[in-house]
């Protein structure tokens, strides 16, 4: 079922640049897109998809929710696990919304508040292809696991895939669940009450190797691409 289309494309390709609009995109599966600083095999964060609703309704400048995809599609309607089809190659498993940090105050006093839950929806490649403005997106269903809003639910979702008798620095637990590193410093407490099992599947960096450590190999592959040949490899944007 057609939903909507792109309305508009952009890369940010270094930690604190704003994004920057391109003619196209390339998504690569399991990975992002090209070029991208968000592009990462083990991150649920490869690209944000961004309501133009929202731009419209708060008189945002342009960029400010620091999307990569801007659709004409109500992103807070979206539901975790849905795959959405973009033009004939591309699809894109949806995985939470993107929560309104208090970087988005920098931009405006208030933004946050007021963006709530219209930051947008975070999304891995599933399907590989070129994305470009104008681009029809499809529903194609909820076909896949959905993955919790509550960043305390992703964090236990993350380590129960984890394989028996490992563990997993608080780093990479951060990374897999999606939050920044500064979450680390509430993982031990919280952890605590998740129960003695949870405490003990993850330690600090500085730990003592007892035990194997995993960085989350396996844990998107209930989210293989579709089969086909690779897309051609583009020139960067």
């Amino acid at each position: 079922m057609d939903i909507g289309h792109i309305e508009a494309i952009a890369l940010r390709s270094l930690a604190g640049a704003a994004p920057h609009p391109v003619a196209y995109a390339e998504a690569v599966p399991a990975h992002g897109l090209r070029g991208d600083l968000h592009a990462d095999p083990l991150s649920p964060r490869q690209v944000l998809i961004a309501d133009a609703g929202a731009y419209r309704d708060l008189a945002l400048a342009p960029h400010a929710l620091r999307e990569n995809l801007l659709v004409n599609i109500d992103t807070a309607r979206l539901h975790s696990g849905t795959i959405l089809q973009f033009g004939t190659d591309v699809r894109l498993r949806l995985m939470f919304q993107c929560e309104a940090c208090g970087r988005l105050d920098a931009i405006r006093p208030g933004l946050a508040r007021a963006v709530g839950g219209r930051r947008g929806m975070l999304a891995r490649v599933l399907a590989g292809g070129v994305l470009r403005p104008g681009d029809r997106v499809r529903d194609l269903g909820r076909l896949l696991p959905a993955w919790s809003d509550d960043w305390r639910l992703r964090v236990r979702q993350v380590l129960d895939a984890m394989p028996p008798g490992a563990v997993i620095e608080y780093k990479h637990l951060a990374h897999l669940a999606g939050v920044a590193t500064t979450y680390c410093r509430a993982f031990p407490r919280m952890l605590k009450g998740l129960g003695p099992g949870y405490a003990a599947k993850a330690v600090s960096a500085q730990a003592a190797p007892d035990r194997p450590r995993w960085r989350g190999a396996g844990l998107f592959d209930d989210a293989a691409p579709a089969s086909g040949p690779a897309p051609a490899r583009l020139p960067a944007p």
